[in-house]
């Protein structure tokens, strides 16, 4: 999917403090994580994909129930997406906000989908979860350890699916889980040939920031 630049004009958000998380997450860290996340209203954070069809960089906002903006960095830098839960429809402004043609698109365009197929509205770290117990209610999930990033604690997760078990293709995430925010730092997806299909880094997260409406209905 496309990544983009900041909004000219647009407010810097400024984060409130999430809930905190569970005392210990190394016990069913996907069920803490879950939990975690049900309780937060909106972050954003930066985006970076890379798969065997390139790579895509995207400043990402998202505001519950399900309002999503994607500002693109590369490729398609400048190019800006929203998707409102209201309307489900997404608006899409390949050349910048303002610039002609603004397109008015549903979530399941193929223009718009990602390389393995993901649509705009389940795109958030919520999907991602799903799909995670999904995999491990067909499986089981393994805590590999415990790491130091950065100076923060990082529980390092492998699920895996019971025999040839896929969600949307994935037999296997291994996944990197904030000890402290409860969101995944890292994630790589394997088929169930445990070849790469896409590995994901996320950063410069900020949980609950003030995020007007405007943003996702521009």
């Amino acid at each position: 999917m496309v990544l983009a630049a900041t909004l000219a004009g647009a407010a810097s958000p400024q984060s409130s403090p999430p809930a905190a998380p569970p005392p210990d997450a190394h016990a069913a860290p996907l069920d803490h994580a879950i939990a975690h996340y049900r309780a937060i209203e909106a972050y954003r954070v930066t985006i970076h994909s890379f798969h065997a069809d390139g790579e895509e960089h995207i400043q990402y906002y998202y505001k519950k129930p399900g309002y999503v903006r994607m500002e693109f960095i590369k490729p398609h830098a400048g190019a800006l997406l929203t998707y409102s839960p209201k309307t489900a429809r997404v608006l899409l402004w390949p050349f910048g906000y303002g610039h002609f043609p603004r397109l008015d698109l549903s979530p399941g365009n193929p223009l718009i989908k990602s390389s393995r197929g993901q649509h705009v509205d389940h795109s958030d770290v919520g999907s991602l979860f799903d799909n995670i117990r999904t995999l491990q209610e067909h499986g089981s999930t393994e805590l590999l350890g415990t790491e130091t990033v950065d100076g923060r604690t990082v529980l390092h997760l492998n699920t895996t699916g019971t025999n040839k078990f896929a969600v949307d293709g994935v037999h296997r995430y291994e996944w990197w889980l904030d000890a402290q925010s409860l969101f995944p730092l890292k994630v790589i997806s394997r088929d169930a040939g445990d070849v790469i299909l896409e590995t994901v880094y996320m950063d410069a997260l900020e949980i609950n920031p003030m995020l007007p409406d405007a943003m996702f209905t521009p």
